[in-house]
């Protein structure tokens, strides 16, 4: 089980809010999954954390 205050070390990651969330194994997964979850919730702040650069970009 991944903890939400700790980056993961492979993958990508949704970080909503600050917090990590959901894991994917691919880019695409998960600018697909932030892009649906920003048409529901357009409040909430989304970005993709990529593990192998450690960083942390918008939604394209």
């Amino acid at each position: 089980m991944q903890r939400a205050d700790v980056a993961p070390t492979d993958g990508f990651s949704l970080v909503v809010d600050g917090h990590f969330k959901t894991h994917y194994d691919n880019e695409n997964a998960a600018q697909e999954a932030g892009a649906e979850l920003l048409d529901r919730f357009p409040m909430l702040q989304v970005l993709i954390y990529d593990a192998a650069t450690r960083t942390r970009s918008p939604l394209h």
